[in-house]
């Protein structure tokens, strides 16, 4: 499968990448940032509200080069998901002392009933759920994996603060506080799958859990910012 994300990161961390991983939609592109998204330092202490949701063990899910698992291992079990193969070797060899290849969309293949006493998924990588059925069943699999009392947290972003023309690949949509995404990434003459992802905001999330194990307790955004994260918690 082609995987030019993860090439281009595990170029990055080799010291090996001469070009830029490329995000496209048509003959609209844009540099795709590597570094500070991937390999700077996390430090769990200046994030508390991140920090203080969550508990051991640890589900870090589509976890790239390990940036915040290498940080919350040292305080409790930490598992750290990617479906990328060499996104997985990366943070492996930064030091991820638990790092493995799952799909997301699919917990309950690899992981057993009550395994996890939190989960995290920063990256806006849940909109790859792709629908609100998606999202509702990934959020289904995810009470499945993690205990009674556990607690989640995801990011996204919020249709409702997107101005015209601000992000690539944006499809509205005539839904309340819904859109799409679609793009995919280059590198190298390399052209991964065109991915689409489901945006939704913080009121439609909330909407989503009705049915699942989970409610909305707290939401985390700057003031008019895109991008928000949102703890969930166990009912």
């Amino acid at each position: 499968m082609s995987d030019p994300f993860g090439r281009a990161v595990r170029d990055h961390h080799e010291g090996a990448r001469e070009s830029a991983l490329v995000q496209r939609d048509g003959t609209e592109t844009l540099d795709h940032p590597i570094d500070d998204f991937y390999f700077s330092t996390y430090d769990a202490e200046a994030d508390p509200w991140l920090a203080d949701a969550l508990d051991g063990p640890l589900l870090d899910l589509g976890s790239g080069a390990g940036r915040r698992a290498l940080a919350f291992q040292r305080q409790f079990e930490t598992v750290a998901t990617d479906v990328s193969e060499q996104l997985v070797a990366v943070a492996a060899d930064r030091g991820v002392e638990d790092a493995r290849v799952a799909d997301m969309f699919a917990l309950r293949e690899p992981f057993e009933r009550d395994r996890f006493a939190s989960a995290l998924a920063i990256g806006t990588q849940v909109g790859l759920a792709g629908s609100m059925g998606g999202l509702r069943a990934f959020l289904a699999d995810l009470a499945h994996v993690t205990t009674p009392d556990a607690t989640a947290v995801i990011d996204g972003y919020d249709p409702a603060s997107v101005e015209e023309g601000e992000m690539l690949g944006y499809r509205s949509r005539p839904e309340r506080g819904l859109a799409h995404r679609v793009f995919h990434f280059e590198y190298e003459g390399e052209v991964g799958e065109t991915l689409l992802f489901i945006l939704f905001g913080p009121e439609r999330l909330s909407e989503a859990t009705v049915g699942t194990d989970w409610w909305l307790a707290d939401t985390d955004a700057e003031e008019d910012d895109v991008h928000y994260r949102a703890r969930l918690e166990k009912r």
